[in-house]
């Protein structure tokens, strides 16, 4: 369930996702497995991990192409602090405290919620947050992908 891990090392460990984590786990015990296991050919290692990463890609084309697999999936983005205040509804929900946006807020420079505009729990379990003073430009486009240097 691995949306965007690549084999070709664009990505650092850092940006990782849980399902990343997973396959890579996965994939190290089926070779694992293979290795030294009573499968101890290396054709059922290598079939283990392409079967893997072939159901990694799989799941990530469809999570791509249909938005009903991607928020079951992957889940939306929740906004937890709207205009400087704090929506209570959501941070329960998503079982943050006001200690750990607190936290999050400062982190980015700021004294208190007064001073954000917004904050977003991302999908990715980032919190953003946008400052009050900042010209907030709304769209009804979503940008897929944003490829630099290439």
């Amino acid at each position: 369930m691995v949306v965007g891990f690549r084999i070709t090392g664009k990505r650092e460990v850092g940006q990782f996702s849980s399902f990343d984590l997973v396959l890579v786990l996965l994939i190290a015990n089926a070779v694992q497995n293979a290795m030294v296991g009573p499968d101890d050919t290396l054709v059922g290692g290598i079939v283990a991990a392409f079967t893997l990463l072939g159901l990694n890609w799989i799941v990530g084309r469809v999570v791509e192409k249909h938005k009903g697999a991607r928020h079951l999936l992957l889940g939306e983005p929740r906004v937890l602090v709207s205009d400087g205040q704090v929506l209570e509804q959501s941070l329960a929900r998503e079982n943050v405290t006001h200690e750990e946006l607190a936290a999050v807020i400062r982190e980015h420079g700021f004294e208190g919620v007064t001073d954000v505009r917004l904050a977003v729990l991302e999908v990715d379990g980032t919190i953003s947050v946008v400052p009050m003073d900042a010209n907030v430009v709304r769209s009804h486009r979503r940008v897929r992908q944003i490829q630099h240097g290439q």
